[in-house]
Order: structure tokens, then C-alpha cells, then sequence
């Protein structure tokens, strides 16, 4: 029983090897797959045979197993010109080393190798499967796949999925872009001004609300965002943004962050560490963070 005849023009070991581990993998589950190979001018056939007849579940897993290959195959061969045109058509405006950037990056996520995880994993995880649920349902239209037609002819189907990976790795990188511009900008109001304070305490409780306190232990929360307009402190702006512009207007010569592990919103420390760099510190052992280790969270 031929399950699928793979054909193809140039040499692709890689293929050959991936089958070998997909052949490895059935035996191990008793399901024995063969694998034989011809040339005829210059044109690959690889037949995948199995003798003995296989239930749906199984022959469903084997074409999943080798739509995974051909997403591979379409991604090293296909994706890098097509990431490219994209960008030159749709985001024009880019610098050729921002382009170059999101290439890579782009890449990176569709090649797997993306091992930071975050909140838009789970979109480019969704829009990958649909390219190999595609690749696979195009297996199991036939019984035969040439890759250099499939690439050709079908890959129109896929595209909009790998548009929506690219747009979305340039929608980051623009944030990133603006953040970064952000936290230049932060850096030369703090640069130009004088300190007006020696010492800051960010105390974060358990249940994350802050307390900021001088070197002395004084509650200086309301003086610190006292010179911000009433209008800012109607919830339309947050309470880290609040501290952070407070931070900036006082400009302390030191800042020391205490229990940071129970921050919810890391990003208000991320900021503060790039804005204000060596005068920022950490404490997670002083009397003030043992006794809120210790307080019964309500």
C-alpha cells in the first residue's frame, strides 16, 4: 500500500533524513513504513510504502508528520523572497537594516527557533499549524506532492498566514522601536537636571501596591506625584506611569527597589532600570522586605 509519493528536482537530504526518523518513529509503534528511492533525470521519487493496512488515525498522524517536513521545506526555500517582497510592498517605509531585522526575526519564529515566550507565541503558533493543517490537507488530496509545484502553485493558500506572522513581528518591532526612543528621551531629562533627592524606596507589597519612602522611612508618595496635574491622576494615566514621571521630575541620586518578585507589572522595573542604570538597586533581604514577606496576604 503506497502512502505518498514525494517528487522533487534538487537534492534535499534533508527530506531523506526526515522520512528515516518519521520510518523510525512508526516502528517503534509497531506500524513498519518503507521508503524507496528513484532518479530519473535528475528528478527525485520517493515512495512511501506500508504492507500492511493502516487504520485512519494512524494514516492522519503520517500525513501531519509530513506536512511538518514540507513546512520545513517551503519555510528554507520559499519564505525568505516572499518575507521580502512583502515587506518592500507593505512596509515600504522601512529602513533596510529594520527590513533586514524583521526578516530574520520572521524566520526565526517560523524556522521554531523562537524560544522566548510571550503574548503574541500563541498567534504565531496558531497561524503556523494552519500553514501545515493546509500543507496536509493538500496530502491528503494525493496520493503524489511534487514540492517544486507545490511551491509554485499552492502556495498562494499559505500566503496570507505568513503575512499575518510578518505584520505582526513588525507591529512588535515598531513598539520596541518606540519604547526604546521613549527611554532615550527619559534618559536626556534626567541627564540635564539636577537631583532634588538623595534616596527613593519602592516598597511593592504583596498585593502590589506601592509605598515610596526617603532614605529616612517617610511616606513621600503624595509629594512625589504632587507636581503632577490633578488631570493626569484621574485613572486615565496608571499609577506606574505616575511614579515613573515622578522619578524623572525628582531624579533621585539613588532608587532601591524592594521585593520586586511581587510586581505584577514588570515593565514599570524594566524602565526604571534603563533610565536611571547604576543609581538603581535591588533589595530582597532588608528588614522593611522580611516583614512584608512575612504579612498574611488577605
Amino acid at each position: 500500500m503506497i502512502l505518498l509519493t514525494v517528487v522533487y528536482e534538487d537534492e534535499k537530504e534533508d527530506i531523506v533524513n526526515e522520512l528515516n526518523e518519521v520510518k523510525r518513529h512508526f516502528e517503534e509503534k509497531n506500524v513498519f513504513i518503507g521508503i524507496s528511492e528513484s532518479i530519473n533525470e535528475k528528478i527525485h521519487f520517493i515512495k512511501i510504502f506500508c504492507d500492511d493496512e493502516i487504520d485512519n488515525k494512524i494514516i492522519n498522524k503520517f500525513n501531519l508528520y509530513i506536512a511538518s517536513i514540507l513546512y520545513k521545506v517551503v519555510i528554507n526555500e520559499f519564505c525568505y523572497d516572499e518575507i521580502q517582497k512583502f515587506l518592500n510592498d507593505t512596509y515600504f517605509f522601512l529602513k533596510y537594516e529594520e527590513m533586514s531585522d524583521i526578516v530574520a526575526k520572521s524566520l526565526k519564529i517560523l524556522r521554531n527557533e523562537e524560544v522566548e515566550f510571550d503574548d503574541d507565541m500563541i498567534y504565531y503558533i496558531n497561524k503556523k499549524n494552519n500553514i501545515i493543517n493546509k500543507i496536509k490537507k493538500c496530502i491528503e488530496e494525493n496520493n503524489e506532492i511534487n514540492i517544486e509545484g507545490f511551491i509554485t502553485f499552492r502556495m498562494k493558500e499559505l500566503t496570507a498566514d505568513l503575512e499575518g506572522i510578518v505584520s505582526k513581528v513588525v507591529e512588535k518591532y515598531m513598539i520596541e522601536k518606540e519604547y526604546d526612543e521613549f527611554i532615550k528621551l527619559l534618559k536626556y531629562f534626567v541627564d540635564v537636571q539636577e537631583s532634588k533627592i538623595e534616596e527613593i524606596n519602592i516598597i511593592i507589597q504583596q498585593d502590589s501596591r506601592y509605598l515610596i519612602q526617603d532614605k529616612d522611612g517617610n511616606d513621600i508618595m503624595k509629594e512625589i506625584l504632587s507636581d503632577l496635574s490633578d488631570a493626569k491622576y484621574n485613572g486615565a494615566v496608571s499609577i506606574e506611569d505616575l511614579i515613573i514621571s515622578g522619578l524623572i521630575t525628582y531624579c533621585p541620586q539613588k532608587i532601591i527597589i524592594h521585593c520586586r518578585n511581587n510586581c505584577i507589572n514588570k515593565e514599570i522595573i524594566n524602565t526604571i532600570k534603563k533610565v536611571f542604570e547604576d543609581k538603581v538597586s535591588f533589595c530582597d533581604d532588608c528588614k522593611m522586605c522580611k516583614k512584608i514577606k512575612t504579612t498574611v496576604k488577605i
